[in-house]
Parts: C-alpha cells; sequence; structure tokens
C-alpha cells in the first residue's frame, strides 16, 4: 500500500522514500552546517537515517533536494523531530514550515501523544505549526552519554 503524497509548496514535493535521499548531501549539511551535529561521523548519520522516519523535500522537475528532516518515532506514543535542515539557497521560501507541517500531518493519523523536538533558534517556525514549550519542564529529564551541555544558550 502507497501512502498517500505529502502537501507540497507549488514546484516541490516531500518524500519519506530513503532511497531518493542525497545522502552524501544530507550528511554534508548536518556535519558542517547545523550547528546541532557539526563533525557527524558519516556511520553515525547513517545509523541515524536507518533507525529513522525521513523525509526529504525536493524540487518536482529537477529531483534536486532542497530540505530534509527526520523522526524517531514508535509510531504509536512517542515522535522526536529531529534534524530539520532547508539548503542555504533555498532559506526564505517558507519550505521548512511546509516541510514540518507535513510531517504534523503526516504523523497525526498515528494518534501520537506527543512529538517533541529541541531547538536553540527557530521557535518562532515551529510555533507557528503548533508546538509549544513544555508545560511542565520538570517532569522531563535528559541524559546526554556525550552531552556538553546547552549549545551556547
Amino acid at each position: 500500500m502507497t501512502a498517500p503524497p505529502l502537501e507540497a509548496p507549488d514546484g516541490y514535493e516531500i518524500s519519506t522514500d530513503p532511497a531518493r535521499l542525497d545522502a552524501d548531501l544530507v550528511h554534508r549539511w548536518l556535519s558542517t552546517d547545523a550547528y546541532w551535529s557539526v563533525g557527524l561521523p558519516r556511520a553515525q548519520y547513517e545509523r541515524a537515517v536507518a533507525g529513522s522516519l525521513n523525509f526529504g523535500l525536493y524540487e518536482t522537475g529537477s529531483g534536486r533536494q532542497a530540505a530534509y528532516a527526520r523522526v524517531v518515532t514508535d509510531h504509536a506514543t512517542f515522535a522526536w523531530l529531529c534534524d530539520v535542515y532547508v539548503a542555504r539557497d533555498d532559506r526564505g521560501k517558507g519550505l521548512g514550515t511546509a516541510l514540518v507541517e507535513a510531517i504534523a500531518d503526516h504523523l497525526a493519523s498515528c494518534g501520537l501523544p506527543r512529538v517533541t523536538l529541541a531547538t536553540k533558534d527557530a521557535h518562532g517556525v515551529y510555533e507557528k505549526i503548533g508546538f509549544r514549550p513544555l508545560a511542565a519542564p520538570e517532569q522531563w529529564m535528559t541524559m546526554g552519554l556525550m552531552d556538553p551541555g546547552p549549545l551556547g544558550i
């Protein structure tokens, strides 16, 4: 059974097919230009992709990948949205917002009670889609086995 197409801006399409990902490009974006994963080793990136639901946003005509995001989820109780990245030349066109809206719509069918994310600087983008700060942050904990702490916050 094929999943219905995801809503995308005119001239673009969104796919969850991992075979469509431009792995070299996405790894370069994340390992060299994304503050949360600079220096990400290729093997670790590949494990992350293999264990996640991946979303690519592509130009319809050329197939060029313009954005990427992934979701770590059990499809039943929890999802973590991460690695949302829009190519520098494609920023300012609403593609990141459109991609996250499509992801939220896709996940809605799972009946998840929560989707979480962490961001240093894009709160406004995610608030437009419905994300809010934690209502009870005192109930949440983290264990950063390799976490040096907040990223310059």
